[in-house]
């Protein structure tokens, strides 16, 4: 394999292309329930909508995966991907009946599965497994630096001139970030690596042999389990934060999610940088312990301080976990298959069972908050949490001991 040392151009439009996608992968984001509201939509048919893109995003995470280790083309699939999703607003604008767009979230989902998968993808085929971890990093900085800069701005659009406003703002956004795919060279890819293959050996693509790649990695498994838990005690906690301070009219409930996820945002930027960083020195492993360790923190905190002023730590904590692993998944998967061929369909698969902890995160906390209160509510998310971290950490004494037993 090849020295991954060319001009940097490439590996700094790939960067700051993520600062673009951000806004586009989101689409209308939070913005959507309302906008739905304001067309004289009912909750639960926005509800419908919704899930129907998560359950898009989920069944699409695997195939998606498989494409990008077969393609070459990933630029062209990274450019079709930020025109559908600005298609798929469009239709939004244009026709408010549920066919249309229950269609439309269902194929954004598709692109949304598409998208991670193409920037891992293209990542690794232009720094190769040694530089990834720095890669990531400024991926994901640039990432939820564009999260934050276009949920500024688009809240600032919706108040003065209307949530039409957004709309523009996504398009602008997604011409923005197939400028930056332009810029980024197609020869200095190395197709192969970008794959998780060390050199150009032969690898088959049927699906027999991708799923026999992935079910008979027991790390792989263990950690999509374990990624699967952490997002089931993860995705409800800030909502549910949010909807016990509302209850007790101790917010505004706009500003007080405007304020959680500038929190969020602005330390994940650096965290992602520090990580990116410091993962080949403190290993990928010892990122995912610490965001883990980070959640049943928030959970303990969020169950016993009842006081909006909560919100800050809670959101910090977020900001180290989501920080962290937003550099440390995308790399422990290609590490642990490193030489497969696939691991772009690795990540999906790992994405997908992840995603399916945080669609059931929702139900389930707020069935239990519904019955027993919110603080039972955040004690079980937190014991969710807990169970990750033992998960993880006999995961880890396990590969310790195999490692000793292959050196002795």
């Amino acid at each position: 394999m090849r020295l991954f040392k060319m001009p940097a151009d490439s590996r700094q439009w790939l960067a700051v292309m993520n600062f673009f996608m951000a806004d586009v992968r989101d689409g209308l984001g939070a913005f959507l329930g309302v906008y739905l509201l304001a067309q004289s939509w009912q909750a639960d048919e926005i509800g419908y909508v919704m899930t129907i893109g998560g359950l898009a995003t989920m069944v699409a995470g695997i195939p998606a995966g498989a494409l990008m280790d077969r393609t070459h083309a990933k630029r062209l699939w990274l450019s079709v991907c930020a025109i559908l999703m600005v298609v798929g607003c469009l239709v939004l604008l244009l026709w408010h009946s549920f066919a249309a767009i229950a269609l439309s979230q269902a194929a954004t989902g598709v692109v949304r599965a598409m998208i991670g998968p193409a920037i891992a993808s293209i990542s690794l085929g232009l720094v190769g497994s040694k530089y990834l971890s720095r890669q990531l990093g400024q991926n994901e900085a640039w990432s939820h630096a564009g999260s934050l800069v276009s949920v500024s701005v688009a809240g600032v659009l919706g108040y003065f001139w209307g949530l039409s406003a957004v709309f523009m703002l996504l398009a602008v956004m997604a011409v923005m970030a197939l400028l930056c795919i332009r810029r980024i060279r197609p020869q200095e890819i190395d197709y192969h690596a970008a794959r998780g293959l060390e050199s150009h050996a032969a690898v088959s693509d049927s699906g027999r042999a991708v799923w026999k790649a992935l079910l008979q990695s027991r790390p792989l498994l263990m950690l999509a389990c374990i990624m699967m838990l952490f997002h089931l005690a993860n995705a409800a906690m800030l909502p549910l934060l949010g909807q016990t301070m509302v209850s007790q009219g101790l917010v505004n409930a706009s500003l007080f999610t405007a304020l959680t996820v500038m929190i969020a945002q602005l330390v994940m930027i650096p965290m992602a940088l520090l990580a990116g960083r410091y993962a080949e020195q403190f290993s990928y492993e010892r990122l995912v312990t610490l965001a883990l360790l980070a959640l049943p923190v928030r959970g303990v905190i969020a169950s016993t301080w009842n006081s909006p002023w909560a919100v800050v730590p809670v959101q910090l904590l977020d900001g180290v976990g989501a920080g962290l692993l937003g550099v440390a998944l995308p790399g422990l998967v290609a590490k642990m298959l490193q030489g497969s061929g696939h691991f772009n369909v690795g990540l999906g698969f790992v994405l997908t069972i992840q995603g399916l902890g945080a669609a059931l995160s929702p139900a389930m906390a707020g069935w239990v908050a519904q019955r027993y209160g919110y603080a039972m509510s955040f004690t079980l998310l937190t014991g969710v949490a807990v169970l990750a971290i033992l998960l993880w950490l006999q995961q880890a004494r396990q590969t310790a001991a195999q490692s000793a037993a292959s050196c002795a």
